[in-house]
């Protein structure tokens, strides 16, 4: 059974939870088709979901839904950093980046079990770097100016590195040109996760939240919408709501395009990529940031527990947003800026995950993406929908905040945002330190889930063999997979490999010798048939199928 709490919570309600929140597909559907929401918001992204908790932290009747999984487009594919953003220094815009790094701050105060501090290591190279000595010191002057409009609230201020220290933290680092470097600390996330923790929350707030929702069509009401016709599992449902918002990110311009028939297309895709090696072929303590020959984009490699994560780049998309992966001239842009800079010889073979995701940047089309701003911009449509694009990962609460700003205007009512002290679940009471000393599975649930680590405990101290790891090689339980069917509203092999875990980006073929047995207990704990399970297997196989085509033998995205 779903569990609703009441319609005007306190603000804490959401992180002080006795019992496991549990999310039933069949009873949030018939909540869907029976009530009449405040606002209706359309997109499971980072940006959707915190409008949707705003909403409901506002006493709001407030309704999110997803045409695939939260997080399946842009949001479980950015580069998981949690960031002001020293480019924006570079591009004159240091408002974004003051307002980017309070935002960092209040994430880390808000969910601590899930964004952390990660240090960024600038080698400094007599060539062949992002810079050398010469420009080291306008580069410094780059990180002050970051450090006092807020970087000094994580903690510490950059450094300057010796060479020993500077191996000390990248010991495969080509050190013949190397001069020294430069070290600040900005934060990181699993971004799926954090997606899904916001639209939690909400749900425990009240909000009704689902997935697997596609808006087919937009209801109207005197030249108005009044929300969204929605098929979901094979059901259609009308949901009627006061006020809809548009989150849909680089898809923005298809719904705008429902609600007028007028709109002009206003986002220009850009695509990043990210692919992950063995931990051992870099071995890196920290972020390094090494130039790619030949473009102007830097690229980070990120150590993420026994891998790394090498990305991005920054170009022009023209192809479908459903349909988005790193190709083999990207993954050979990567690997050779990572062998440029390191000594580990990565090939092809040496790649064990990537992902490709769009940015939805709003503006002209002349230029390079990369030297767009990344403000967001929020319009109410004439047709009174409300529509959000642009902005980033890091200033999504804020965003949400003004979105529902505007959904109150569009309502006639006042209610100022609650989001800017409001703990994520799990949040409130996580001891970092105590979780760190706990060591194994306690350890692994507590960076996950927070304080509601304890009820994934619960599920294998009811059932031992449900501690046993999923996925060969990854520390994620059988647990995991119960809860993610239980409270997590995962569906398929893929929510499951790809988003409740990140299976699928740090191991990918690993998880597909898994994804019989992701399929065997989501069939128990959702009562599937035999043949929904091997159909959810077999799309789970072919889709990796397609990935690796993309990846390996240039085969058309």
């Amino acid at each position: 059974m779903i569990t609703m709490p009441a319609r005007k919570p306190r603000r804490t309600a959401a992180a002080t939870r006795r019992t496991p929140l549990l999310l039933d597909r069949a009873a949030i559907k018939r909540q869907l088709a029976d009530d009449t929401y405040d606002v209706l918001v359309i997109g499971g992204g980072i940006t959707g979901a915190y409008a949707v908790l705003d909403a409901a932290s506002r006493g709001l009747r407030a309704a999110l839904i997803e045409k695939d999984d939260f997080a399946s487009g842009t949001s479980s594919k950015s580069s998981k950093m949690v960031h002001g953003g020293l480019r924006y220094i570079e591009q004159g815009n240091v408002n974004l980046v003051r307002h980017s790094l309070l935002e960092r701050h209040r994430f880390r105060k808000n969910a601590p079990h899930l964004v952390h501090r990660l240090p960024f290591l600038f080698p400094i190279l007599e060539k062949e770097g992002v810079f050398d000595a010469r420009l080291a010191k306008g580069f410094e002057g780059l990180l002050w100016t970051y450090d006092l409009v807020g970087g000094w609230r994580i903690g510490k201020l950059h450094q300057r590195l010796t060479v020993p220290e500077v191996l000390a933290q990248a010991p495969t680092l080509r050190a013949e040109n190397l001069k020294g470097g430069l070290m600040y600390f900005d934060a990181r996330t699993d971004d799926a996760r954090l997606v899904l923790t916001i639209v939690r929350t909400a749900a425990a707030l009240g909000a009704t939240v689902l997935n697997g929702a596609r808006a087919e069509g937009l209801l109207m009401q005197t030249g108005k919408v009044s929300g969204a016709r929605v098929s979901a599992d094979g059901d259609t449902i009308d949901i009627r709501a006061r006020a809809v918002v548009n989150a849909t990110g680089v898809w923005t311009d298809e719904l705008d395009a429902k609600a007028d028939e007028g709109h002009r297309p206003q986002v220009r895709p850009a695509k990043g990529v990210h692919i992950v090696v063995p931990w051992d072929k870099v071995r890196i303590n920290c972020t390094v940031t090494v130039p790619i020959p030949g473009r102007a984009r830097r690229a980070t490699c990120t150590r993420w527990g026994n891998n790394v994560v090498l990305g991005t780049t920054d170009e022009d998309y023209q192809g479908s947003p459903d349909d988005v992966h790193c190709t083999r001239e990207e993954m050979g842009f990567l690997l050779e800026g990572a062998n440029t800079a390191f000594d580990g010889k990565l090939t092809a073979d040496d790649v064990v995950g990537s992902i490709g995701g769009l940015r939805p940047l709003v503006g002209g089309k002349e230029g390079a993406t990369l030297d767009m701003r990344r403000d967001h911009h929020i319009t109410v449509g004439r047709t009174g929908m409300v529509t959000v694009t642009g902005g980033k990962l890091t200033t999504s609460r804020h965003m949400g905040e003004l979105v529902i700003d505007k959904v109150m205007t569009v309502l006639g009512r006042r209610g100022k945002s609650r989001t800017t002290d409001l703990p994520l679940l799990g949040g409130a009471g996580y001891d970092a330190e105590a979780v760190a000393a706990s060591g194994g599975i306690a350890a692994h649930l507590g960076e996950r889930f927070g304080t509601e680590a304890r009820f994934v405990g619960d599920l294998i101290q009811d059932d031992p063999s449900l501690a046993e790891p999923i996925v060969a090689g990854l520390p994620y339980t059988k647990a995991e997979v119960v809860y993610a069917a239980r409270s997590e509203l995962a569906r398929s092999v893929d929510d499951v490999l790809s988003r409740r875990t990140r299976a699928r980006l740090f191991a990918r073929d690993a998880s597909v010798d898994a994804a019989e047995a992701v399929g065997a207990l989501l069939g128990q704990e959702l009562n599937l048939t035999e043949a929904e399970v091997e159909r959810s297997v077999a799309e789970y196989l072919s889709a990796v199928r397609h990935e690796k085509s993309v990846l390996l033998e240039g085969a058309a995205a």
